[in-house]
């Protein structure tokens, strides 16, 4: 490649866009990975389609990974894209609204027919100009063809062929942003190593096809951009769902208890469930249950003996659980319930991100039946709540629900792989011995905690179950003032924990003429809107909020400092409800958002811009 032909950008977002066969999430995977092995900041942004198979060529069968990489620590996945792959008329259609101006726009030649223009909706015969893209770069390479050519003496099938595509765009795309194609090749070969090496090579192949097309013609800029200055360590590219899961082995490790999940498969959690699967040899057990109420029932029986349990769902399976996360609160075992939220209510948007379960992870329950809640942030944020959530599990006898949501549970990003000593030894009350006197199951700690006595061991026996039980003895009681204390003893026991939480932090100027609160996986999008409108000299802080219930213990005198407040979610404005029921006379402006999308920084500068003035 000519040096002296090649531009630097300090970031650039590229978007994959074709059939949700079209392997578009594996081309915008390999393509992060590569950067990411780069020293690139990324964030990525897979957009699945809500049908499991929509009508090809369709715009509601269009699958999407988004890519922002930049020369810095990248916080989201960007707004609109520079380049757009798109590899029929309908992945140009329903990305049309992302495109910068300017932007380059590779649309595969070979899809351009009368049937495919049909199903997609087009009016007309020409979709670049029904689109109005005559201020764009937009080439048209006939990518099918050219793949065809390419792997004609590959002794592989028509269809085996045409599925390899999707590797020369990325080919394409390497040759565009100067990636080397060492990661993906080794990638393919080890993918189809034993299955069918012959795919493998008809892949590699289809890459460097496009990477020579695309060095041979004038039609695409070459763009450089420089590796980010992270903090020194071992980083490897994550998703939020195994993060989640290797945060609880972690956890796991550091209490010295085996992990055991019960959980049915629900998108987007499932993710979650397989990697656990994946690491019997760390002592890690797994059950893929019948039904939600299954996954966490054995949850439940797996914490009674003496195991870190977890059970992993979204938000129709959170509603399926909640009798019998009642049964844990009351029985006060430790359990982790992840709700990796999604676009509700009913099956709503199973693809596609929403924050709407908050009311539910507070309240969802019969009676009074309290529940720490916990929200991570980005994806490689939801290591550390997971080990967290597990952490308070355990030392408090206590329910904990981690919320996560689609968007950072299947985004990635790099991550630093910590060193374990920079994590705390988590000590459970475990009771070995009675002591003397006899076993007392509900006396508690300075926590509230009470001792957990695994089954089997003589003089620990004890019953337990949903009935109320007498505050001390275990033992059933219909008393309506032991009834009165163990309501209290539970509520005080979740509010206590406010006692082991950090407070609340502030990114910005503690008098700021706008406080901007979020929390939970919008981070990303709100922390690069206040740092941009900071830099453009604007008073603005932002508050975001990782632990929910119960709120860190600042955060009534934090809010109240600042004059003008305003709450950001992905929901019609739960947290901001939350807030006032807390701080009576709490007045909070809302900005809100239900489309199954996340923020874009744009529309979040325009209104953060609006309320300064």
């Amino acid at each position: 490649m000519n040096t002296s032909n090649i531009r630097t950008a300090e970031d650039i977002v590229i978007r994959f866009s074709g059939d949700s066969g079209d392997g578009m999430q594996l081309t915008g995977t390999l393509f992060s990975d590569t950067s990411a092995l780069l020293g690139n900041g990324i964030s990525t942004f897979p957009d699945y389609p809500a049908e499991i198979r929509a009508p090809q060529g369709t715009v509601a069968g269009v699958s999407g990974f988004q890519v922002h990489i930049g020369s810095h620590r990248v916080d989201n996945p960007g707004d609109y894209c520079d380049v757009l792959v798109a590899m029929n008329p309908a992945a140009l259609k329903a990305n049309r609204r992302w495109l910068k101006r300017g932007a380059t726009v590779i649309l595969d030649g070979d899809s351009i027919t009368e049937e495919n223009l049909r199903r997609a909706g087009f009016a007309t015969t020409d979709p670049v100009e029904e689109l109005g893209l005559a201020e764009y770069n937009v080439v048209v390479p006939a990518i099918t063809s050219m793949t065809r050519e390419a792997l004609a003496e590959t002794g592989l099938d028509h269809k085996s062929i045409v599925k390899c595509k999707n590797m020369f765009a990325l080919g394409i795309c390497f040759f565009m942003f100067d990636r080397p194609a060492e990661h993906a090749e080794h990638y393919l070969t080890s993918k189809f190593a034993k299955k069918n090496p012959a795919i493998a090579e008809a892949n590699i192949l289809a890459i460097k096809a496009g990477h020579n097309y695309a060095a041979n013609t004038h039609q695409f800029a070459n763009t450089y951009v420089a590796p980010a200055e992270l903090e020194k360590g071992t980083y490897r590219s994550i998703n939020g769902n195994v993060a989640t899961a290797w945060g609880f082995i972690a956890a796991s490790e550091k209490s010295g208890r085996p992990l055991f999940c019960g959980s049915y498969p629900i998108t987007p959690a499932t993710v979650i469930l397989e990697e656990l699967a994946k690491h019997k040899e760390l002592g890690v057990k797994t059950v893929q249950a019948e039904d939600e109420i299954a996954g966490i029932c054995t949850s439940i029986g797996a914490a009674f003996a003496g195991n870190l349990a977890v059970t992993t769902t979204s938000g129709p399976g959170l509603s399926l659980k909640s009798e019998a996360l009642g049964l844990a609160v009351m029985a006060e075992l430790p359990l982790v319930v992840v709700d990796v939220q999604r676009g509700g209510p009913s099956t709503g948007l199973p693809t596609k991100t929403e924050q709407s379960d908050l009311m539910q992870a507070l309240y969802g329950r019969n009676g009074e039946c309290p529940a720490v809640v916990v929200a991570a942030s980005s994806p490689s944020d939801c290591f550390h709540y997971a080990f967290t959530a597990a952490k308070i599990a355990m030392e408090h006898m206590t329910p904990v629900v981690l919320l996560t949501d689609g968007f950072i549970a299947n985004g990635s990003e790099p991550w630093r792989i910590p060193s374990m000593s920079d994590y705390p030894t988590i000590v459970p009350p475990i009771v070995e011995e009675a002591p003397e006197g006899g076993f007392m199951p509900y006396a508690r700690n300075e926590k509230l905690a009470r001792g957990w006595a695994f089954p089997g061991k003589e003089g620990l026996e004890h019953r337990i179950g949903g009935l109320e039980k007498d505050a001390l003895r275990g033992s059933i009681s219909h008393d309506p003032a032991n009834h009165q204390k163990m309501v209290r003893t539970r509520a005080e026991k979740v509010a206590r924990t406010a006692d082991y939480i950090p407070e609340q932090e502030v990114f910005g100027a503690e008098d700021a003429d706008l406080l901007v609160v979020g929390w939970g996986g919008t981070r990303g999008h709100l922390h690069t809107a206040v740092e941009q409108l900071q830099r453009e000299g604007y008073s603005i802080a932002l508050a975001h909020f990782n632990y929910i219930n119960p709120l860190p213990r600042n955060t009534e005198q934090l809010l109240r400092r600042y004059g003008k407040v305003v709450v950001c979610e992905l929901n019609e404005g739960q947290f901001a409800a939350y807030l006032r029921q807390e701080f009576e006379g709490l007045h909070l402006e809302q900005f809100n958002k239900t489309e199954g999308q996340p923020f874009t920084i744009v529309e979040l500068t325009e209104k953060f811009s609006e309320l300064l003035k």
